[in-house]
């Protein structure tokens, strides 16, 4: 279990950090760009956010198959790596599958099975108390439009 929920939390840093970095820029950028985030900041307790993705994926009769606690990961693993400081309060990530919109996408171009599970991200950085930022990655081109769709619905509905 270890071995494979590693590699996808690592991943989905990834995405965690190049996503800070456009939210700051500008906070939802479209759906559809190529490589990019989906991503809302509110100003909210971390938890309560948090809370609310995980209603809202749940509202939709969504199960999450994983949470990953990637802020405690790298706050219990600094030392161990190197780490020079800690670079959030709190970032957890959701993953799930809608069997309905993955058929979908997938009758459209099979190798859209890439892209599942799909995750939701929600994190509070160290020095920005308070922030909360919340988003998806999008993901590229036209068949994957109602998987993006469906994510930045969650996203939005998380953050109202």
């Amino acid at each position: 279990m270890i071995k494979t929920a590693f590699p996808k939390a690592c991943a989905a840093l990834l995405v965690l950090s190049l996503s800070h970095g456009q939210a700051a820029a500008q906070d939802a950028p479209s759906p559809g760009a190529e490589g990019g985030a989906y991503v809302r900041t509110v100003d909210a307790p971390f938890d309560d956010v948090s809370f609310a993705v995980e209603q809202g994926i749940t509202n939709e009769g969504l199960v999450i198959d994983l949470t990953s606690h990637v802020g405690d990961m790298l706050a219990r693993t600094k030392e161990d790596v190197g780490g020079a400081r800690d670079l959030f309060a709190h970032a957890d990530i959701f993953s799930f599958c809608s069997a309905r919109v993955s058929r979908e996408v997938m009758e459209a171009d099979p190798a859209n099975i890439r892209h599942c599970p799909y995750t939701i991200f929600v994190y509070e950085m160290a020095d920005e108390p308070g922030k909360v930022m919340v988003g998806h990655r999008t993901y590229p081109g036209e068949t994957m439009k109602p998987v993006n769709e469906m994510l930045t619905r969650l996203v939005d509905t998380a953050v109202e």
